[in-house]
């Protein structure tokens, strides 16, 4: 009865003062879940995350998984990592674990550490009544509120989707539902919590999340968060360039790249991420460019199904190879050389989306040497091949090779030549890099030849 008054005076406190609206259940009550209506099962959580509740629970606190941990439970899925929430301020969490260490400055968390598995526990977020009479927007127009403590039924609408607010209570093992998240589960629905549009305005980068989510869980977006995430899109580029790095490594590194891709194109937010790659896209000669692109989204879903690693730089030099090729051409066109023209427009290309997302020194280092061997893969003569393979980068650089030969940027042959080299023996590597043999006159074989051909064909004319 007390969770239920407190959930109506959320609503009332909310439309008095002017705060966002909130969609509440059908018939307006919290909804409890019983252990018989859901499917979530002890045996399938982490034994620290237990301990943890178990732990809360027992010095009088309350305590409950909350977020993407419950919502992959109802799918039968195993979670990645279990979070939990409490009623526990951080200091009084600390001294409840001594295996306990408290990380942030706006928003403290705690972090219980059972060797190399964390539980992160929050206290319950409140609102911030002072920018609910008042709100403060930034110069680019995103909605900034301060992080307070609070109650359960506060917490609820700090979150951002429906499915991410169900809570596990540990005491009674319910599921505890404030705003149809079980509903949107069961319809397979991605559905903001309040305004879609002023959600976005507080992070444009839930317009993002809404993206992950529903490619992984196989979910749809609900029409009202579609709607507004087509008239917000621009205010993505209000986040920190080093922000948005760390969402495009979550949301192509995670095993649903090509999906991810395509999803984001659909809602016009690949441009805000990767502008050079979506224009070079808009002007693609013969599908090549988004051919190979699309492989290599393919292939790295596929190395992550079998459990292989991805390297981000890979996968990111196959995002902006295109946009090199079409610069350099330009740049040798106005009369520069080719291998000055690649390393210039390499460079311009690197420095415009690190003001997108800002690629790691590491990682724009290694793309430059994966784009830079490719025109050296032509070099097969003499040394330079036994060079060219004993690089750092050489297995990337021969993989990209075979990712142009596949999706027709560079001659098949040209791959083959380099695959027979790479396992053949010693012997073999030096007849294969031999300079052509040169006749008396100093002039090659291979060209002796071919005149000697034309010479007999001449002959049988004349005759």
């Amino acid at each position: 009865m007390k969770v239920i008054l407190n959930f109506f005076k959320k609503i009332i406190s909310s439309a008095i003062k002017g705060a966002e609206p909130v969609t509440a259940p059908a018939d307006g009550a919290v909804r409890i879940y019983t252990r018989s209506e859901h499917n979530i099962s002890r045996a399938q959580i982490s034994d620290n995350a237990l301990k943890v509740l178990y732990r809360l629970q027992k010095e009088g606190f309350d305590a409950y998984l909350v977020g993407g941990c419950v919502r992959d439970l109802l799918l039968g899925r195993e979670p990645k990592d279990f979070d939990v929430v409490t009623n526990a301020d951080p200091d009084q969490v600390r001294k409840v674990f001594r295996n306990c260490r408290l990380i942030g400055r706006r928003f403290r968390l705690a972090h219980v550490c059972f060797g190399r598995e964390i539980i992160e526990v929050a206290t319950f977020r409140g609102a911030s009544e002072e920018h609910n009479d008042k709100q403060v927007l930034n110069k680019e127009g995103r909605l900034l509120r301060d992080n307070v403590y609070g109650t359960i039924e506060e917490d609820v609408w700090r979150r951002d989707f429906t499915v991410n607010a169900l809570y596990y209570n540990i005491r009674d093992f319910s599921v505890v539902d404030f705003v149809g998240g079980m509903d949107d589960h069961k319809a397979a629905t991605m559905r903001l919590i309040g305004d879609p549009d002023m959600r976005f305005r507080e992070d444009p980068v839930r317009m993002l999340r809404a993206v992950r989510f529903a490619v992984k869980l196989g979910f749809k977006l609900d029409p009202e968060c579609e709607q507004a995430i087509h008239n917000d899109v621009q205010l993505l580029s209000s986040i920190p360039s080093a922000r948005l790095y760390d969402e495009v490594l979550k949301l192509f590194l995670s095993g649903y790249a090509l999906q991810t891709f395509e999803m984001l194109r659909h809602y016009g937010l690949f441009g805000v991420l990767f502008p050079a790659t979506e224009n070079s896209l808009a002007v693609e000669d013969n599908g090549f460019p988004r051919l190979l692109l699309i492989k290599a989204l393919e292939n790295s879903d596929n190395r992550i199904a079998e459990g292989k690693t991805v390297t981000a730089y890979f996968l990111l030099a196959a995002f902006l190879w295109e946009p090199v090729q079409m610069l350099a051409k330009a740049k040798m066109a106005q009369g520069e050389v080719e291998y000055i023209a690649y390393q210039d427009a390499a460079s311009e290309i690197l420095a415009g989306q690190i003001r997108s997302t800002a690629l790691p020194r590491h990682i724009s280092m290694a793309m430059r040497e994966v784009w830079n061997m490719q025109p050296k893969f032509h070099a097969r003569i003499g040394s330079k091949p036994s060079r060219l393979i004993g690089h750092p980068r050489f297995r990337a650089a021969y993989d990209f090779l075979l990712l142009r030969s596949e999706t027709g940027g560079a001659e098949p042959e040209l791959a083959e030549w380099w695959f027979k080299y790479q396992h053949a023996s010693d012997n073999e590597q030096r007849k294969m890099t031999q300079p052509p043999r040169r006749a008396a006159n100093g002039k090659s074989g291979r060209k002796r030849s071919y005149q000697k051909k034309a010479k007999d064909s001449a002959s049988k004319t004349d005759s």
